[in-house]
């Protein structure tokens, strides 16, 4: 069928759902919610059969609606109505939750049901953006296929929203208001806990730190210690040890509300940029934290060393990798290539990498010197990959990864996916060249035409058309938990292989081969010199794209790139061969 896309951003779910339409065979069209007119006039451009809405804040346009069957997605239950639904479900506490597909109608989220999933929620309050990200968007795209199956059945009516019937469990709720994300360090660390998670990724939790009035993201459950409540305990790694009520809370995260005065580390790390934006508690906080010790307790990077087997975990809120945070990686990973294991695991966590850190860029008291220093510190990443010839390096990405982040994963022997990961394998829509020796790990695994098409259509790639590119070897399904231990049992696998000798051997072979045809240093000379134009002479618009991103600026119209993409020839759609599967 002709399906049209019409969605406030072109986000994760997003991305999945247009990924899961072209493999079935659909022809896809995406179209950004901009205006009614937009909505209205994209329609009468693309003469869908049918329209789906997988992620729309905006109300569907009478004429649309009327005009072409349109269906919703929404985050919640049948029954469940209203904007804030996956904030409820996590405060609330909520056992069971679901995702709905219903028909668009005058009255929001009222419309006749074409279908649903529920699923358990997890026992520990969740993030809001995992909960989304994870189970809500696995149930999504099933329901984005289903919907289109239906669609193509003649005899198919939706159901009328029932609130009689036991299948709909929801109601209506209200939105979430200023007041209900606001609390006090006088709580338990267990509430604090659930309100700020319900809120995270946005808008956040409210409160005073420090007595600044910030917003809350990013929260862990700390030690029983007594203190004060409100009161800073101790600080690591860009996080902060808060006591409360009864307990603490690590907070990874702050962001300080607009017009307040930071407590900038004496001007000299962030600039007056630093009110509304979301950072490392400690950059928000600087000078305040005077006299406040480090305490162990929160680690962002973790070695785990077995007989033959090593693990690097990192895991870094949304992904992203500041200066600091690529030093104290690269440093894990020099230590673990220098131990006597015989293979090493890069594990990512909830979002693998997005490469460097646009919002600690864009506070800087200079963003283009911090852009500079953060794309050399994560070269410094990956080339501890690339170079590690002691050992076979597997990297293990179950989250969704983009620009340098999915560079990072390529330098290892083996690349093993999530069944539901995007990777967006690009730089250009952050007016960028791009580095972390793209130019070299990327056309070795898919081609020099296949690179250049890769990072100039800008497109995601779903998992299993990773594996048939060459960009990743392995998919492999199940929970985040149950495919790192798919991953760790394959490294187990390899290490006890009768070839691993061989194995090993080939990659220094070719390592020192590569060297001689083209040193690394060379690569990183070639990207760096075309990044210096980009982010100091700004050729290409990173300023901009950089504060559009930080700011959570509304895109004016549909990117070029999503209006008018051509896909890879032979990367997609039916009768392409199967991916290699754990």
């Amino acid at each position: 069928m002709r399906i049209l896309l019409l969605c406030s951003s072109f986000n994760g779910l997003t991305q999945r759902a247009w990924l899961e339409l072209r493999r079935a065979g659909h022809d896809v069209s995406v179209e950004l919610a901009i205006s009614e007119r937009v909505m209205v006039e994209a329609a009468e451009l693309v003469k869908p059969d049918l329209v789906i809405c997988p992620f729309l804040k905006e109300r569907v346009p009478e004429a649309l609606w009327r005009g072409h069957r349109t269906v919703i997605i929404h985050p919640g239950p049948p029954g469940d109505r209203g904007p804030s639904s996956l904030d409820w479900a996590i405060a609330e506490g909520e056992r069971e939750w679901g995702v709905t597909a219903l028909q668009a109608v005058e009255e929001m989220d009222a419309g006749p049901i074409w279908g649903w999933r529920t699923f358990p929620m997890p026992s520990e309050p969740p993030r809001k953006s995992a909960l989304y990200n994870g189970p809500v968007a696995d149930a999504a795209v099933e329901l984005v296929a289903e919907v289109a199956g239906k669609a193509a059945d003649p005899l198919f009516a939706p159901a009328p929203l029932d609130y009689r019937s036991p299948e709909v469990t929801g109601r209506l709720r209200r939105p979430m208001r200023h007041a209900d994300r606001e609390f006090s360090w006088e709580q338990p660390a267990e509430e604090i806990v659930r309100l700020v998670r319900a809120a995270d990724g946005a808008p956040g939790g409210r409160a005073r730190l420090c007595e600044l009035p910030v917003r809350v993201f990013d929260v862990h459950r700390g030690p029983d210690l007594a203190g004060a409540p409100g009161a800073v305990a101790a600080r690591r790694e860009g996080a902060v040890l808060v006591h409360t009520g009864q307990g603490t809370v690590w907070v990874g995260h702050l962001r300080l509300e607009a017009g307040a005065e930071a407590g900038t580390e004496a001007g000299s790390q962030a600039g007056s940029q630093v009110s509304g934006v979301k950072l490392p508690a400690t950059m928000v906080l600087g000078e305040r934290l005077a006299g406040v010790g480090e305490r162990a307790g929160y680690s962002e990077i973790t070695y785990e060393r077995g007989e033959e087997v090593g693990v690097v975990s990192f895991d870094f809120y949304n992904g992203a990798m500041s200066t600091d945070q690529c030093r104290r990686l690269a440093a894990a990973l020099r230590y673990a290539a220098a131990q006597d294991t015989r293979v090493l695991v890069v594990r990512g966590g909830e979002v693998f990498s997005n490469g460097i850190h646009l919002n600690v860029i864009e506070a800087a008291r200079h963003p283009e010197l911090e852009a500079w220093m953060n794309i050399n510190a994560i070269n410094a990443v990956c080339r501890e990959i690339v170079a590690c010839t002691s050992q076979l390096v597997v990297t293990s990405i179950a989250g969704n990864a983009g620009a340098g982040g999915v560079m990072m994963g390529l330098g290892a022997d083996r690349v093993i996916v999530r069944e539901p990961v995007v990777l967006n394998p690009h730089y250009r829509t952050m007016g960028l060249f791009g580095s972390e020796f793209w130019t070299y790990v990327l056309p070795r695994r898919v081609g020099a035409q296949a690179a250049a098409e890769l990072t100039g259509r800008a497109l995601p790639v779903g998992a299993a058309e990773a594996v048939e590119l060459g960009l990743a070897d392995r998919v492999a399904g199940g929970s985040r938990q149950e495919f790192e231990r798919r991953v760790v049992d394959f490294a187990h696998r390899l290490a006890q292989d009768s070839s691993y000798e061989a194995l090993l051997a080939a990659r220094r072979q070719a390592r020192e081969a590569d060297e001689r045809r083209k040193p690394l240093d060379a690569y990183r000379a070639e990207e760096l010199a075309e990044m210096s134009r980009d982010m100091f002479d700004d050729r290409n618009g990173f300023r901009e794209a950089r504060r559009a991103f930080v700011g959570k600026a509304r895109a004016q119209a549909t990117p070029p790139h999503l209006a008018g993409h051509r896909e890879l020839s032979g990367a997609s759609g039916p009768g392409v061969a199967a991916a290699s599967h754990m």
